[in-house]
């Protein structure tokens, strides 16, 4: 259905766009008595442009205001801010209030989910994402929950997941997977220059003194590995004491470096090439170098691939089929909402009639454009 990925950002996900830090209060599009302003619209666009694939490919959209993948981004913002505003508004038509109950719990459930407070604020830094943000992030998600509780959305039923389950055989195949817990002696090399370079001392040392005393640091945490594995296949039963004491994965370590089970495809492939080599009960022969720094694996189970019962997939299933539903009721109800709404474009430039004409623009320039930048290369 038109626009489900869209709902799916704005509902259920824990990446939703905060609207706080406005820089100007210009109003651009007025949503019944809701007024969007630049500043909103301007936040919005960074954060997304930011946090896009493209932007991750080092493509800053931005440099280019008139180019079509701005005219895109801009026409999914505009898009947004109104589903914002519409869902909003509804939201307080309904009577809906979020505690700080309600988030604390959210919070939790998350933090549980990946494992943790620690892994969670990491999965938060690796996403250029503030604690204030996500706790806003939390209670869009939540307000957008109990939106959805109440427009009368049925739960998934045990023959509804049946079907599902019948119907999708290929997401129930478990890969062979292993069990294993790491002690990892952290090394990664870009990292070690970034805290070089910000000591004061090395502010202006030159690129080879600096890729010198990287070098200096690589050796001696490969020296430190190898006399901590020395130290383990001398008393193995004491992996879990050695983890703790040494490991610097802040993920396993106080688990003793258990990272549970896996597949081949969860771990970067030298960790993983080494760790389904090996047999229960079993240690890396030397430490297993990566982007992380030295891995020393021990391998304490196994699991052939399989297929994943119905009943134990049948929790799972269920909610997968609630969100879709959910989803698909939230989408429903803003179409309709779009439909009854007063939108007025205050500023053309923010017009989704506007924002077309410049994308069929664009398209039609792109041969153009194209040839241009081969004869450019050319030269």
């Amino acid at each position: 259905m038109k626009g489900k990925k869209l709902l799916a950002t704005l509902a259920l996900s824990v990446v939703i766009l905060s609207g706080c830090g406005i820089k100007s209060h210009d109003t651009v599009i007025k949503v019944n008595d809701t007024e969007i302003t630049r500043g909103q619209y301007e936040k919005m666009f960074k954060d997304q442009s930011n946090n896009s694939m493209l932007a991750k490919m080092g493509i800053e959209i931005t440099k280019e205001k008139n180019g079509f993948m701005y005219y895109l981004t801009q026409q999914r913002i505009v898009n947004n801010l109104i589903v914002e505003a519409l869902l909003e508004q509804e939201v307080e038509k309904r009577g809906i209030k979020i505690s700080k109950d309600d988030i604390n719990a959210e919070i939790k459930m998350m933090m549980d989910s990946v494992g943790g407070k620690e892994q969670l604020s990491k999965l938060l830094k690796e996403h250029n994402v503030t604690q204030a943000q996500f706790r806003e992030d939390v209670y869009k998600t939540v307000r957008m929950q109990k939106l959805i509780k109440t427009l009368g959305v049925k739960p998934a039923t045990d023959e509804e997941a049946k079907k599902f389950y019948n119907n999708n055989p290929a997401k129930f195949d478990m890969p062979e997977r292993v069990r294993a817990s790491h002690i990892l002696i952290a090394a990664n090399p870009i990292e070690i220059a970034d805290k070089i370079r910000k000591d004061s001392k090395y502010k202006n040392a030159p690129e080879t003194q600096i890729s010198a005393m990287v070098n200096e640091e690589l050796n001696k945490a490969e020296l430190k590995a190898n006399e901590l594995l020395a130290k383990v296949k001398a008393d193995p039963k004491q992996f879990s004491k050695f983890a703790k004491e040494n490991s610097e994965d802040p993920g396993s370590k106080d688990k003793g470096g258990d990272l549970g089970f896996f597949s081949s495809k969860e771990m970067v492939p030298e960790f993983s090439k080494e760790a389904f080599s090996l047999k229960p009960d079993s240690i890396s022969a030397k430490p297993v170098k990566s982007q992380f720094g030295y891995h020393i694996i021990m391998v304490t189970d196994r699991m052939s691939a399989s297929k994943v019962p119905f009943e134990k997939a049948k929790p799972q299933i269920k909610a997968y089929l609630d969100n879709q539903k959910g989803i698909e009721a939230l989408d429903n109800l803003t179409e309709s909402l779009k439909k009854q709404a007063k939108i007025e474009y205050v500023d053309s430039e923010f017009n989704p009639d506007e924002i077309q004409k410049e994308i069929q623009k664009e398209i039609q320039e792109a041969p153009k454009k194209i040839k241009e930048a081969e004869k450019s290369q050319k030269k």
